[in-house]
């Protein structure tokens, strides 16, 4: 199993307005790294080709999320924080038990977050409930990639 170390970055930049006039914004992005320094630098990697001018990582921290459902579709654009509650029954005390986790969901609304999510633990064991479903402010996600599973956009 592979654990994921995610960071939050918000990274400032400037975005050309339509009368040409240029704007600073901060846009928050999700970045997979065994570190700080090393989400500094990967989502600097990540944002750099798409940036005019000057990029800079104003604020980084750890993002806890146990699990992410992508989707492949470009109607999928945004993404959704759940907040799932799993349900156990203590064998001995018969008490109920509750843990939560939240996790993440490439959808393009909040109904296709849910239905995502839902099929996505179609194969678990273990009961649970959905707490919450928010749409973050993320504009993309960089999981790790080994250099082996990297594939081209094109190729010849």
């Amino acid at each position: 199993m592979i654990m994921n170390n995610w960071f939050e970055c918000k990274v400032r930049t400037e975005k050309m307005l339509e009368g040409g006039a240029t704007k600073k914004v901060t846009e928050p992005y999700l970045v997979d790294a065994l570190n700080f320094t090393e989400a500094e630098a990967r989502i600097i990697e990540e944002i750099t080709p798409f940036c005019n001018g000057q990029l800079e990582v104003v604020d980084i921290k750890r993002a806890r999320y146990c699990e992410m459902f992508t989707a492949e579709e470009e109607s999928c654009d945004k993404w959704y924080k759940v907040k799932c509650v799993f349900v156990t029954l203590d064998e001995k005390t018969q008490a109920e038990k509750r843990t939560s986790q939240q996790m993440l969901v490439q959808a393009s609304d909040l109904r296709d977050a849910v239905r995502r999510f839902d099929e996505g633990m179609k194969g678990s064991m273990i009961d649970y409930e959905i707490a919450l479903v928010q749409e973050t402010p993320l504009l993309d996600v960089f999981p790790y990639q080994t250099r082996d599973a990297v594939k081209p956009e094109y190729e010849a």
